[in-house]
C-alpha cells in the first residue's frame, strides 16, 4: 500500500495508477480510440514519407537534415538512422493508442501536420513538386 507523502504529494505509484486509470477511461471511448488509430496510422505514413523525401532531398540537392536529433542519428548510425527514426515513430504510435486523451490526440494531430509540411518542403528541395 502506498500513501501520499506528508505534504499530500502523491507518490510515484499513485500518479502512475491515476494516469493508467485515465488512459483506460479514454480507451473505453470509441470515438477517441478511432481517432487514436487514425492519427497513429497517419503519423507513421508521414514518418515514412519524411524518410523517403529526406533522402530524395539530400541526394538531389545536397541538402542536410535540419532536425538536430535526426542529424545526430545520421552521423552516428549512418543508414541505421532510418530504423532509429521509424522505431521511435512506432513507440510514439503505441503511446497514442495507449492513452488516446484529447490533448494527446491534438498534439499528435499537429505533429502529423508539421511532418506533412516537412515532407512537402523536402520534396520542394528535391525538385519533385
Amino acid at each position: 500500500m502506498t500513501t501520499a507523502t506528508a505534504d499530500h504529494t502523491p507518490t510515484r505509484w499513485q500518479r502512475w495508477r491515476r494516469i493508467a486509470g485515465e488512459a483506460r477511461k479514454a480507451r473505453a471511448k470509441r470515438p477517441l480510440m478511432i481517432a487514436a488509430i487514425v492519427i497513429a496510422a497517419l503519423y507513421n505514413i508521414v514518418g515514412i514519407l519524411d524518410v523517403i523525401s529526406t533522402l530524395a532531398g539530400m541526394r538531389a540537392a545536397g541538402a542536410v537534415e535540419a532536425n538536430p536529433l535526426i542529424r545526430m542519428f545520421m552521423d552516428t548510425l549512418d543508414n541505421g538512422w532510418v530504423v532509429a527514426k521509424l522505431s521511435l515513430q512506432l513507440i510514439v504510435s503505441a503511446m497514442i493508442v495507449w492513452f488516446p486523451h484529447r490533448v494527446v490526440l491534438g498534439m499528435f494531430g499537429a505533429a502529423v501536420a508539421l511532418t506533412g509540411w516537412a515532407v512537402f518542403n523536402n520534396l520542394q528541395i528535391a525538385g519533385l513538386v
